[in-house]
């Protein structure tokens, strides 16, 4: 007990004792800012609010570091086989309070032309892998000017294109879910359940007039591609919606998005497809991974429906009068193959933000997802609370604490190391983000 207190106060010294001195970071055109300005922030606005002077690179990145103090548990005398058939426990790891492995980000916005930039972030450092690694990047267009001056103008004003290998326009959450150290714009510590995020090679044009909203893209649904027969997959994803400010105190959007990917090899990486690894280090992990042929998974407690080929559908409602905020998530995603079988998720935040250009903040979360794997399978389930404060210290750094609770229930589950699983505990996260 005395360690874990002696280690809160050491997070606290380090939080509150962190300078952090920034160059004079140049405007980039048609950019969501990396900082508190970039709260709330989805598809970057059609607003030409910077002057175009000639070729910028903007350099940034993110620092996340958090204080886990989780407790797990599932079913007494659960048994597993593992590779020589042999019968092994699958016990929950005991977990202790602790700090996890920081993750860290770096960032490159580079303003080519008017109306024309690229973003490229690699991962420094990440749960998944110890080595650095691009993320992905793309390329954006807002004007044509560098075509031939005023070319299509009339059109851009209202059309962006986007193009590259890196993180598709599915849904809204993927705007609020924390990106490895990219953590600042997720008022909680975890992400969603069934995490939709996925960085392909894609293609998209959005259509943006007076607050209503057109997105239609194309991708291979591929992680990682060859250009071989057997890697012919397609996908098509799109978006219709609504965002307006309507008064000085209330603005108000929703959105569908639609995800659909044939059965021509595409692998569907759109709820695996976070190479960096989820939020909570050990959860989920048995003492017996090892042995049964497939070590702990960095990416649990996320959940994958596991489907070759399927078609997603989220609805996301979000409204905030004055400091209070409601951001909600209903997704389901069926299977495209003959089996059947298909997943729904819901989830609903509500954050109240108050103090100074509101950098206080509370917030609760429920996220509940359940479904079948197969048609006539059997049912699985999963709740998810979250409970947050958070405070920025700087428009830069945020520090944020969550208590989690987490149940997994279902015949689905039966026999398997989740039968009667759950878990529950606190998270503090401290963010730099510029």
């Amino acid at each position: 007990m005395k360690n874990s207190i002696f280690k809160l106060m050491l997070i606290g010294v380090m939080l509150f004792g962190t300078v952090a001195v920034y160059a004079q970071l140049p405007s980039i055109q048609y950019y969501r800012y990396n900082d508190l300005r970039g709260w709330n922030v989805f598809e970057t606005s059609k607003e030409d609010t910077v002057k175009y002077d000639g070729f910028k690179v903007r350099v940034g990145g993110g620092f996340a570091m958090q204080f886990q103090g989780l407790s797990q548990s599932n079913d007494n005398g659960l048994t597993g086989t593992d590779n020589g058939g042999n019968t092994v426990p699958l016990d929950f790891v005991d977990l202790d309070n602790n700090m996890t492995l920081p993750t860290a980000n770096l960032n490159f916005d580079v303003q080519l032309e008017d109306g024309l930039r690229m973003h490229l972030r690699t991962y420094l450092s990440s749960r998944h892998h110890p080595e650095a690694y691009v993320k992905g990047g793309y390329m954006q267009i807002d004007k044509l000017d560098f075509v031939s001056p005023g070319f299509l103008s009339g059109l851009m004003e209202k059309v962006t294109i986007r193009v590259g290998m890196d993180e598709i326009n599915y849904g809204d959450a993927h705007f609020r879910r924390s990106d490895n150290a990219r953590a600042l714009f997720n008022p909680f510590v975890g992400n969603y359940i069934m995490d939709g995020f996925t960085t392909e090679p894609f293609i998209e044009f959005r259509y943006l007039s007076n607050g209503f909203i057109g997105m239609l893209g194309i991708t291979n649904g591929r992680l990682n591609q060859e250009p071989v027969p057997g890697d012919d997959g397609r996908v098509i994803f799109g978006k219709l919606g609504y965002d307006k400010q309507m008064n000085d105190d209330l603005r108000f959007r929703i959105t569908g998005s639609f995800y659909n990917s044939s059965d021509g090899s595409t692998r569907d990486y759109l709820y695996g497809g976070d190479r960096a690894g989820a939020r909570y280090y050990s959860v989920l992990h048995t003492i017996s991974d090892g042995s049964i042929g497939r070590g702990p998974s960095d990416f649990e407690p996320r959940w994958n429906p596991g489907f070759s080929s399927h078609t997603a559908i989220m609805v996301n409602p979000f409204v905030k009068f004055n400091g209070l905020e409601f951001f909600g998530v209903y997704e389901t995603t069926s299977n495209g193959g003959d089996t059947g079988g298909g997943y729904d998720q819901i989830a609903a935040d509500v954050i109240y933000r108050f103090g100074e250009s509101e950098r206080v903040f509370v917030g609760a979360r429920y996220n509940a997802v359940s479904g079948e794997a197969a048609d006539g399978a059997a049912t699985r389930e999963i709740d998810r609370t979250h409970l947050g404060f958070g405070y920025f210290m700087t428009k830069n750094v945020m520090m944020k604490t969550e208590y989690v609770t987490s149940k997994y229930s279902g015949d689905g589950f039966t026999g398997t190391k989740l039968q009667g699983a759950e878990f529950s505990g606190v998270v503090i996260e401290a963010v730099i983000q510029f």
